[in-house]
Formats: C-alpha cells, structure tokens, sequence
C-alpha cells in the first residue's frame, strides 16, 4: 500500500457487531468465568466462531453466532465482552465505534433486555476508548414484541450509552418492507436508525430503508443494480457502512476487485468501511482499508474521506463530530 500510513489516522467502526467480534481469548475466558471446560483446541474453536472460504450465504454465515450468544448470556459476561472489546479495538487504531446487540437475544437465563442494555452500558464505561451502543432489532416472524420491546428500551437509554437501533438478521428470508412498524415506533420516539439491506436482498430493500427514513444503510452495495437507488441514496446524502470482507463470506461477490466502491463513489454515495464482525470475518479495521487501498489504488486522502464520512454520519452531536475531526 502507498503513501498511506494508518497509524496517523484516527479510524471509526460505524458497523460493529459485539457477538461476531470476541477474540478467541475473550471467548476462552467468557467460558472459564462461567465454569465452562474449554475441550476444544484454538483451531477447533475458531472453526465454531469464524466462516470458512466454504462459506454459501448470508444464511451460513449468520450461523457462527450460535455459539458466542451461549456465552453472553448473563451481566457480567456481557459487560466484560463490551469492555475487552473496546480495549482491542483502541490497540487497532480505533477512536470511536459504534457497536450494536440485539439485547432479546440474550435473554436466555433469565436477563430482561433492560438487564441486558445496563450490562453493556457498564462495559462501555469501563473503557476509556470513545464508544456508543446500537440496538439491534431482528428479522424474524415470531418476536413482534421482542422488537417493539428494543425500540421502547433504546428510548430509555437514549443518551445514556445507546444511540440508535438497527434491524439486522437473514434479510433474504425476512424482507426489509415487513418491518414498518418498528420505524414508524422509532421515528415517533425520535430515536435515530440504520437498517441492514442491500445485502442479501436486492436494492428493493434499500428502497424500504429509504421510505422508512433512514439515513444510513447497513451494507447496501447491492444499491448499484438500480440506478435510481443510487441516485436517491446521493441526493437523500444517504451514507453506506459498507463491510468489504463480510461481503466476500457471504458470497455476495466472488473477489474483492469485483467489490462495488468505486461506483457508489463514482455515483455521488457517502461512504464508510467498516468490520462488521472482526473474529466471523477474521478481520480488523486496518485489514480492511488496507485491502481496498491496495485493490483500487486509494491514498491517505482517500482513507481520511471515509473516516470523515465515518464521524459526519455517526449517531452523535455536532460538537461531538467536531471533537472527533480534530482528532482525525
């Protein structure tokens, strides 16, 4: 890579998930403080945590979350989890993240979702690194209240360490349209919100995110099989957390030199890159500006436009941004 060094540039994570994010030591001591034998070697974890080259979909890939939910399932592991990952992600260049839960799925023994959000609000607070929750909501047919419930929780800790929501899960099998309500219930409680679409479905569901109201998008390069969209994503001043090597797992593109970028750019579209989940993609955020800089020719100039793009698009106040630009 030329003329780039990221160590000079503070990097943003708009698109982190926390569950697809343990690092095999966080998972290792997860299991040791809930008296859980570990019998597998590294390699064998790593093979029940991260995707294989194998990997089909976004349906296959959403399948190594199974294992690290199990272990997140009451306050005291997920507030350690939040806290060790914000002290790898402040070794890694970070100086502020966004990272999202979807707090029903750690009810499983016995958390509330409220239990769950001050659980991870007290990891955030333990760190000293810049960080902010966002709530996710999830695809599905059967947990209309579960999701109603998220939003009315974002709502209480609006300010306090959550700043927005999110829908993420199987957008393929659950379509982005279905889920109205949950943004209508948003929209009235001012709570902010980007929606994952554009992913494994085609750019209809970035038009539902649009109509929604969103103005980010989780993903959506499949933006660039509709013009139109494009085009309301570039007047709209919409912004694309874009997740390149999540991408590539999920067989949405063969090689990154196939990878959508220099079109949405080229179309007028805000940008961001992000991880999305650094141990299911075994990626971090230098390793993935650094395999676009070094596919498609970008230069420092470049990588510090998307970081801005990154600050200018992050669910924070404007003196925040300016805070945040200064250290850019």
């Amino acid at each position: 890579m030329k003329n780039v060094n990221l160590d000079n540039i503070g990097l943003v994570d708009l698109h982190l998930h926390l569950d697809g994010s343990l690092s095999l030591e966080t998972v290792k001591e997860l299991m040791c403080m809930q008296g859980i034998k570990n019998e597998n070697t590294d390699e064998e974890l790593l093979k029940r945590l991260q995707v294989s080259h194998e990997c089909k979909d976004l349906n296959e890939y959403l399948e190594k979350f199974e294992y690290p939910l199990t272990l997140l399932q009451t306050g005291e592991a997920l507030s350690f989890a939040v806290y060790k990952l914000m002290e790898e992600l402040k070794s890694k260049g970070i100086i502020y993240a966004e990272i999202r839960f979807a707090p029903q799925l750690h009810t499983k023994k016995g958390m509330s979702q409220k239990m769950a959000v001050e659980a991870a609000v007290r990891g955030l607070n333990r760190s000293s690194l810049d960080a902010c929750l966002i709530l996710c909501c999830m695809r599905g047919n059967d947990n209309h209240a579960e999701n109603m419930e998220t939003v009315e929780t974002a709502e209480k800790y609006l300010g306090k360490g959550v700043v927005a929501i999110d829908l993420a899960g199987a957008e393929g099998l659950f379509p982005t349209k279905d889920f109205r309500d949950i943004f209508e219930l948003a929209r009235e409680k001012h709570i902010p919100f980007t929606i994952h679409a554009g992913e494994a479905d085609n750019p209809t569901s970035v038009e539902y995110a649009l109509k929604f109201g969103a103005k980010r998008i989780g993903h959506g390069v499949r933006s660039v099989e509709n013009a139109d969209t494009l085009k309301k994503l570039s007047y709209g001043g919409i912004t694309l957390e874009l997740c390149p090597t999540s991408n590539l797992n999920t067989n949405i593109y063969e090689n990154i030199n196939e990878y959508p970028i220099k079109k949405l750019m080229d179309a007028g579209v805000k940008v961001t890159i992000n991880t999305d989940n650094m141990m299911v993609s075994g990626t971090d955020i230098k390793k993935e500006l650094t395999m676009l800089a070094d596919t498609f020719g970008f230069d420092e100039d470049d990588i510090i436009d998307f970081e801005r793009n990154a600050i200018m698009a992050a669910f924070t106040s404007a003196s925040h941004k300016e805070k945040l630009l200064r250290l850019l």
